[in-house]
């Protein structure tokens, strides 16, 4: 925490903005790591017990009920609306044949509900790539405008350089405690985002030949 404090009264604006770049970076990964948590835990638990309740069913209607009662993210119901929905007359998508249009219901609706799983993904890998070699430029930086300022001063000595280079290597160390977490959730939730599409393409899959049948 010193060796934090003495970067930002030391540094210039440059290393301050980097500074500041690598919290708003670590707040938004922590956020968003705590919303997909639970976004994901609830969409996993929805699917085991929504998917069982919808084949209990004793019809079609108290099926789509079910689902729409358990579905808390909304990611299986709109596949059951989707593989059941009448399309209005007069359409294209009455055109096509009957195979055609349901499969494009049900990849429209995975699509949609797969999309709001894997809200956050790409702004977790981004900060992953990124803060450590952010963390590096702010170090860099940091050394730079130390050095800067004692050759101005004058009298370089080993006591000198030390106190400032070591504050400012703390940015490598901010930048790689911003990266780790996010890379470690990135991952964690590619292994459950991994099992809930899985899940939800068997279902769309089941939906497609109950649907064909049943016409």
């Amino acid at each position: 925490m010193e060796g934090l404090q003495g970067f930002w009264f030391q540094s210039d604006a440059i290393g301050r903005a980097v500074a500041l770049m690598l919290l708003v970076m670590s707040i938004g990964a922590w956020v968003l790591i705590f919303w997909k948590t639970w976004v994901l835990h609830r969409a996993r638990v929805d699917l085991q017990r929504g998917i069982d309740a919808f084949w209990n069913a004793p019809d079609r209607r108290a099926a789509r009920e079910r689902l729409k009662a358990l579905d808390r993210e909304g990611v299986i119901a709109p596949l059951a609306e989707a593989a059941f929905a009448q399309p209005g007359a007069g359409t294209l998508q009455t055109h096509g044949a009957i195979e055609s249009q349901l499969t494009r219901r049900l990849r429209d609706a995975l699509h949609a509900g797969l999309a709001h799983l894997q809200a956050g993904q790409v702004f977790l890998a981004s900060v992953g790539a990124t803060a450590p070699f952010v963390g590096l430029f702010g170090t860099v930086w940091g050394i730079y405008h130390a050095l800067l300022g004692i050759a101005t001063a004058g009298g370089i000595t080993i006591e000198k350089v030390a106190g400032p280079v070591g504050e400012a290597l703390v940015m490598t160390a901010a930048g790689l405690a911003v990266a780790i977490p996010a890379v470690l959730a990135y991952n964690v939730f590619g292994k459950w985002l991994g099992a809930c599409e899985a899940e939800l393409e068997g279902f769309a899959h089941d939906l497609r030949e109950i649907a064909l049948h049943i016409d």
